[in-house]
């Protein structure tokens, strides 16, 4: 169907009623008492967005709903990428081989426990198992997204999937916060982790890419290095993405022959938008822009972040998590303690040697 001025008109408002929210959103963040509290205004605006979601959603137009899933996806992704000016490659080596192990551990480890344990021990069929572990292990929603058309799975599959990990994904966002400031800053010893262990922490366990940002801007006083080890690191799970599907593609493809079958070819799904986000790191490595004009293109970025999140927060309905039986929960709680738990050991190990 084409792309009537109609349509176009109903996903400029739905883009135009986001933006709104994301505007009272950073508005309330600039309040003292919620600055003095260090929420950002990705997270008030994703709580305005779950408010508006589950009270309402159907007060406002369909042909809004374009705008609302431009903002999720296409607006997360630009963000992404100018999310670079905030990074150089300088930094990106000072977070080392310990960021690249975390990430390729946690990928790896989280994606075969969910599969199994969705499959073999809750019953789930193998193409939701692997989503929802994919979901979980790479970059939440846009993994599950990427892995679809290698499995070639009906769509409420993934939508389960996204489901599980806008729950989870959520959830991590408010906890990771309260752990630093209650229990990792203020500790000694094994609990205790630096910021910048702490942002590889965050980067290597988290779902969302939008969620790893918002983590450390939510800790008081967090240091850049905090932020730039998160984005880092969970930029790096991302770009595994496309190793990932291949490996993936090419398990499909001998059991497939295995079985008999023609063992067809998969298509490959890049997530270009980790690949330009280098892009524009490298850029800004060359420190060819003023800083005052690099400044504003953050500004403007998290402002676009938080139109993301609020975005995000729109698509969840409590309504959603209701027939779909509690094996998807059960693997993604499973997946989840492995995550916080098994993620902290992981970075704290790899982290002592590295």
């Amino acid at each position: 169907m084409p792309f009537s001025p109609q349509k176009r008109k109903g996903t400029m408002s739905g883009i135009l009623f986001v933006a709104i929210f994301a505007a009272a959103a950073t508005f309330i963040s600039d309040f003292p008492a919620v600055k003095a509290l260090g929420i950002s205004p990705l997270v008030i605006g994703i709580v305005i967005g779950i408010f508006y979601a589950n009270t309402l959603h159907n007060q406002t137009p369909e042909a809004w709903q374009g705008g609302i899933t431009f903002s999720a996806k296409k607006i997360l992704r630009f963000a992404i990428v100018f999310y670079g000016f905030r990074l150089t490659f300088q930094e990106i080596i000072d977070v080392g081989l310990a960021g690249f192990l975390v990430s390729l551990i946690m990928l790896a480890s989280t994606f075969i426990l969910g599969t199994w344990l969705g499959h073999k021990i809750f019953g789930m069929e193998k193409d939701t198992s692997m989503l929802t572990a994919s979901g979980a292990s790479v970059c939440g929603a846009a993994a599950v997204l990427a892995t679809e058309p290698v499995l070639k799975s009906e769509e409420y599959k993934a939508a389960i999937a996204v489901s599980m990990v806008v729950l989870f994904g959520t959830i991590s966002m408010f906890l990771y916060p309260v752990l630093y400031t209650a229990i990792i800053e203020p500790s000694a010893g094994f609990l205790h982790m630096t910021a910048k262990e702490f942002g590889i922490y965050v980067g290597g366990t988290i779902h969302e890419v939008a969620q790893v940002v918002a983590v450390p801007a939510s800790v008081p006083g967090s240091p850049k290095e905090m932020a730039d080890a998160a984005v880092i690191v969970k930029m790096t799970r991302v770009i595994m993405i496309a190793p990932m599907l291949i490996i993936l593609g090419i398990y499909l493809s001998y059991s497939a022959k295995k079985e008999g079958g023609a063992g067809e070819k998969v298509k490959l799904v890049i997530p270009w938008f980790a690949v330009y986000f280098i892009g524009v790191a490298g850029f800004n490595s060359l420190h060819l822009v003023p800083a005052d004009i690099v400044n504003i293109i953050n500004e403007i970025d998290t402002f676009l972040l938080t139109m993301a999140m609020t975005a995000l927060g729109m698509g969840t309905r409590f309504a959603k998590f209701k027939g779909l039986g509690l094996a998807p929960v059960y693997t993604a709680s499973a997946m989840f303690v492995w995550l916080v738990v098994g993620g902290f050991i992981l970075t704290k190990a790899v982290c002592s040697v590295f």
